[in-house]
């Protein structure tokens, strides 16, 4: 089991969570993160005053899922994330060793 952590732009969650549901993946988590890596932050006008803004609202959203999933979710996120600018954001797949549902103490895929 894997767990894949992609960071990417808000205004890209409707289209990614509508592409992630069309292969089979319905269970996510989405968290609203700030962060910066090559586009540096954005400078910014406020009341004539010009600043920069060096960490970037983006979202983190996390699945879980099988090891025969992991290349069809990573492809998925790729096209439904990317816009083919600077800030795209990054994927990150983690080794999953355990995953026990609350609920009903179900483990491994199961419990996904």
């Amino acid at each position: 089991m894997k767990k894949i952590e992609c960071i990417t732009r808000a205004m890209k969650l409707a289209e990614i969570k509508e592409a992630l549901n069309e292969i089979g993946v319905l269970g996510m988590t989405v968290t609203d993160v700030r962060g910066c890596g090559r586009q540096r932050g954005r400078h910014e006008l406020y009341r004539g005053s010009e600043y920069t803004v060096s960490l970037l609202p983006k979202i983190k959203i996390e699945v879980a899922v099988t090891d025969d999933l992991v290349d069809e979710v990573v492809d998925t996120l790729l096209k439904a994330a990317r816009t083919g600018e600077i800030g795209d954001g990054k994927i990150f797949v983690l080794p999953l060793e355990r995953v026990i549902r609350i609920r009903t103490g179900e483990e491994g895929a199961e419990a996904l």
